[in-house]
């Protein structure tokens, strides 16, 4: 059963914020995000302060977004504060998700094991952090990318088993 899947995509920067950088990343996120037929039908781009950040990601939970995709903020400078305001909001964390990112990243650089990304669900949103950089964001997502859909399901309910789902028959056969 494929599912329509409202997406939110936030771009955390100051400098994007302020319009001294043009928000690559965030755009590479709506492209990549077609891939699944998510509908992107928020986007914005927000200076790194916890308080805006965990306040917009409440907020687009409450509006029942079944996705949203940070880029930014995810480093280990004093300003990267998202995955604690994204740790504030969510209720259940997935390491799959994270440990996935983390793989992919450290196969093209040594620099990947310092993000600190984090994947999890708030009520019934899938809610997931990405680096700043385009090309991060393009490593990290795609690891992920296919698993989307089907959290998402399962988020919202579905009682399909999980190999049933994927191949249309059980792995016992």
């Amino acid at each position: 059963m494929m599912i329509l899947i409202r997406a939110a995509v936030i771009t955390l920067s100051d400098k994007g914020f302020t319009g001294e950088r043009e928000d690559q990343s965030g755009k590479m996120v709506i492209e990549m995000l077609q891939q699944i037929d998510a509908v992107v039908e928020y986007y914005k781009i927000l200076p790194d302060e916890f308080d805006l950040i965990k306040k917009e990601l409440l907020n687009l939970c409450q509006k029942n977004f079944d996705l949203i995709v940070t880029t930014g903020g995810t480093g280990v400078s004093p300003r990267d504060v998202t995955p604690e305001a994204t740790l504030s909001v969510i209720e259940k964390r997935l390491y799959g998700m994270e440990i996935a990112m983390m793989i992919e990243s450290l196969k093209q650089t040594p620099f990947g094991m310092l993000s600190r990304a984090v994947a999890g669900v708030k009520g019934q949103t899938l809610i997931v952090n990405l680096p700043g950089s385009p090309k991060a964001v393009q490593e990290n997502l795609k690891p992920i990318l296919a698993a989307i859909p089907h959290a998402v399901e399962k988020i919202k309910g579905s009682t399909t088993d999980c190999a049933i789902q994927k191949t249309g028959k059980d792995h016992e056969d």
